[in-house]
C-alpha cells in the first residue's frame, strides 16, 4: 500500500482542529489521525515522537502564522496605521473563523498542555503583544500605554472567544473586534 500524501498546511490545520477543541490531554491519536487524513501509522511516520511532537508542530505553525499575518503586518510602516489595524483584524477574524473557533493557545493552556508547551505558548502570545505594542507606538502612544493596549487586545480576543462559546453567540467576539478598533481611535 502506498503512503498517504497530505499537504503540510492541511495536515497541521486538521491536527489543530482536534487540539483546539479537546486540548492536549483530551486529544487521542486516533482523533488526530482521523482529522489529518492519514492512517495512524502514517501519522507516526511523520511524527515519531507522537502527540507531543504533533502539538509542538501545530504550535510552530500557529506561531509562524501570527508572525506573518499579525506581527509583520502591524510593524509594517509602509502601510497607514488604519490599514494595518483593519487588515490585522481581518486576519484575526479569519484565524478564528468569525468567532466560531476555539483558540488553540487557550486549549493548550490547561492541564498538561501548559506544563509541556508553556514556553511555546508564551512565545506566541508575546509575538502578538509585541506586534500590537509596536503598532501602538507607531500610533503615538507612549511605551507603557502601547503595551497596555496590546495586552488588552489579547485579553479582549481570548476572553470574547470563551464568552462567545459559552453563550453560543459570536456577538461578544464581534464586539471585541469593534472595541479593538475603537481603542486605537484611527480614522
Amino acid at each position: 500500500m502506498r503512503p498517504q500524501k497530505v499537504e503540510d498546511k492541511a495536515l497541521l490545520i486538521g491536527l489543530m482542529s482536534v487540539l483546539s477543541s479537546k486540548g492536549y490531554d483530551g486529544s487521542s491519536l486516533n482523533e488526530l489521525a482521523e482529522s489529518s487524513g492519514l492512517q495512524k501509522a502514517s501519522l507516526y511516520h511523520r511524527f515519531p515522537a507522537g502527540k507531543k511532537e504533533i502539538t509542538s508542530a501545530v504550535l510552530n505553525y500557529v506561531n509562524e502564522w501570527i508572525h506573518k499575518n499579525i506581527y509583520l503586518l502591524l510593524i509594517n510602516q509602509s502601510i497607514t496605521p488604519a490599514e494595518r489595524l483593519n487588515e490585522a483584524i481581518k486576519n484575526i477574524n479569519n484565524l478564528y473563523n468569525d468567532g466560531e473557533s476555539i483558540c488553540i493557545l487557550r486549549s493548550l493552556s490547561m492541564n498538561t498542555g501548559i506544563e509541556i508547551f508553556g514556553e511555546q505558548i508564551k512565545e506566541t502570545m508575546q509575538l502578538w503583544i509585541n506586534g500590537f505594542t509596536a503598532f501602538g507606538k507607531d500610533c503615538g502612544y507612549e511605551d507603557a500605554v502601547a503595551q497596555e493596549k496590546a495586552y488588552q487586545v489579547l485579553v479582549n480576543i481570548q476572553g470574547s472567544l470563551i464568552v462567545s462559546k459559552g453563550l453560543n453567540s459570536t456577538n461578544p467576539y464581534k464586539a471585541a473586534l469593534k472595541s479593538i478598533q475603537d481603542m486605537y481611535k484611527l480614522e
